[in-house]
């Protein structure tokens, strides 16, 4: 059974589903830095990020978080988060079957806004982005963009944990 329950807050964004998790395929995507030497594979030089796709009811999950999500099938589970192409997107998510819940650290996300977002105030504070040089400008709009598109996440997968304390 699935169950869609919109946020108050981001009533467009988020929504929760609950249900059975069937058809489970886990992934290890690993990212590697080009720049790592040959002869050293020591984890600085890699990034992982686990994907889990499943159904839950009648819909088609994905998610990706940097640790394993802890899932079997047959599990109750409900998961948080947004649809994205043919598949819903997992920001947050509670096993009740295994009582496990887990998201993303949106305090980080929220603390590098704020940092990306100080970054740019002050170059738009600067003497070269006060005369009009071009290249200051952009890094000021380069700034200010990763900071609000890191805000704005934080806030997903702040709003996405509420559903899921709220409603599992």
């Amino acid at each position: 059974m699935s169950t869609n329950i919109p946020s108050s807050f981001l009533s467009s964004s988020v929504s929760a589903v609950s249900g059975t998790v069937s058809n489970l395929n886990n992934e290890l995507l690993e990212y590697v830095n080009p720049e790592k030497p040959t002869h050293d594979h020591s984890s600085g030089y890699y990034k992982r990020f686990y994907l889990s796709k499943f159904q839950l009811g009648d819909r088609q999950i994905e998610a990706k978080f940097s640790s394993p999500m802890i899932i079997a099938n047959g599990d109750t589970m409900m998961v948080a988060g947004y649809p994205k192409d043919e598949a819903f997107q997992v920001l947050a998510y509670s096993n009740q079957t295994q009582q496990v819940s887990h998201h993303e650290n949106w305090i980080v996300l929220g603390l590098g806004a704020i940092f990306f977002f100080a970054v740019a105030i002050g170059l738009f504070n600067s003497e070269l982005a006060l005369e009009g040089a071009l290249i200051p400008k952009l890094f000021l709009a380069g700034f200010t963009l990763i900071a609000i598109y890191m805000g704005y996440r934080a806030l997903l997968i702040r709003e996405a944990i509420k559903l899921i304390t709220n409603n599992g």
